[in-house]
């Protein structure tokens, strides 16, 4: 069974890279820079690809053909078997910003970030690597501040982009579970969640990551990443796998909530983005969930993860 679900699992296929660059002047950046990497990736990326600038996506007669419509406004073909009544699916990214309180940077100093494609995405890598380039030239942050793309790294380490070539080398999706993993028995499990982790039950956001709620949101979001980016329906008994994560409970708990805000710029309004923060500590039968608990540590969980939201990690008991 578990072999079955892994293989199961492993049809959403994931890159992850660390995107290095080096400040060229003093650079200002939030406690939090999530917001700041997002938001100025996602404009430098609609500058380079968008020939209808002042067009709504939805509009534009470009639109699936379009790599900044994939990655920033898919939305669900008619013919989809979900979502198909919501505008928007999704997005097939992460980045994860570096979680370090600094907000100065002097000319020298190097960042890292990560960046996380789900299916199909890898394929506009291309044009990733070149947008974060170009944002280097635009500046971000308070002032504005300049950086160098200095390289980019795949999950081994190994360097696929450097400045001083300008060649990308092959990249091969990487599957992140396997057959072997997690061959001991799991009765406890600490979550330690590093980011705001945003998750809306029964129409409101939670302070309390209760087991069976973390497991619906998670369930439902690698669902729909693999379903949309790589073709491929979770074939599992959705409803008494839910019932059977209602029998984890929780051991421990210290968790808070932390306020985060950032400026939409194509809003036109500044959104309330807070979450809850720290850890919890389960107990039960947690091994069935431990495949989806891993590769969660990739996909995120709940709202906003295109900015580092939800990011967490499991932790040692």
């Amino acid at each position: 069974m578990k072999k079955y679900l892994n293989n199961q699992l492993n049809y959403l296929t994931m890159n992850k890279y660390v995107i290095v660059i080096t400040a060229q002047e003093d650079i200002f950046l939030p406690a939090y820079k999530g917001s700041t990497f997002r938001g100025g990736f996602g404009n430098a990326f609609k500058k380079i690809c968008c020939i209808q600038r002042h067009s709504e996506c939805v509009k534009c007669i470009l639109r699936d053909k379009c790599a900044y419509s994939f990655i920033f406004e898919s939305s669900p073909l008619s013919d989809s078997q979900k979502l198909k009544n919501l505008e928007e699916i999704p997005r097939p990214f992460v980045i994860e910003p570096p979680l370090a309180k600094e907000t100065k940077y002097h000319a020298g100093d190097i960042l890292k970030f990560g960046l996380i494609l789900f299916g199909k995405a890898v394929e506009f890598l291309p044009y990733m690597i070149y947008t974060f380039a170009e944002l280097g030239k635009i500046g971000i942050g308070k002032g504005r501040g300049k950086f160098e793309l200095k390289e980019v790294l795949d999950i081994t380490g190994k360097v696929i982009y450097d400045s001083q070539t300008g060649v990308l080398k092959n990249t091969i999706k990487e599957a992140i579970l396997s057959d072997s993993e997690e061959s001991c028995l799991y009765n406890s499990l600490k979550i330690n969640f590093l980011t705001p982790t945003r998750i809306k039950f029964n129409g409101h956001y939670t302070s309390n990551p209760e087991f069976h709620i973390l497991f619906r949101t998670l369930l439902r979001r690698i669902s729909n990443l693999m379903y949309f980016y790589c073709g491929k329906s979770l074939d599992i008994n959705f409803k008494e796998t839910i019932s059977q994560s209602e029998r984890i409970k929780i051991k421990n708990i210290n968790v808070k909530w932390h306020d985060w805000e950032r400026y939409s710029s194509r809003q036109n309004t500044r959104m309330s983005l807070g979450g809850f923060v720290g850890e919890a500590e389960y107990s039960g039968d947690i091994m069935p969930f431990m495949p989806f608990l891993r590769l969660g540590e990739y996909t995120h969980i709940g709202k906003n993860c295109t900015f580092g939201l939800g990011k967490y990690e499991i932790g040692k008991n």
